[in-house]
């Protein structure tokens, strides 16, 4: 299996997580695979009132620079251990 068929495999995955991880999890979830699938952190950064998204953002601007390869295999191992203890 390459990396871009088990990213894809690990994004079918995380949605048969029968709890919803915790906030720091998804937030790791969201930014490697934002980083995974487009890369650096684009557009501007949410207003004050958008915390969620400025959360989202920020995630994801703190790995600015990690290549994508790198970003996809760690969503795919985050996922794979998120399968052990929340299914």
């Amino acid at each position: 299996m390459t990396d871009k068929q088990a990213f894809d495999q690990a994004q079918l995955d995380v949605k048969t997580l029968t709890k919803r991880p915790g906030n720091d999890d998804m937030l790791f979830l969201y930014s490697h695979y934002k980083q995974g699938a487009s890369g650096d952190v684009s557009g501007k950064r949410p207003g004050m009132l958008d915390m969620v998204g400025r959360a989202k953002y920020d995630a994801w601007a703190k790995l600015k620079g990690m290549s994508r390869e790198q970003a996809m295999q760690k969503y795919i191992d985050k996922v794979a251990a998120l399968l052990k203890t929340h299914k």
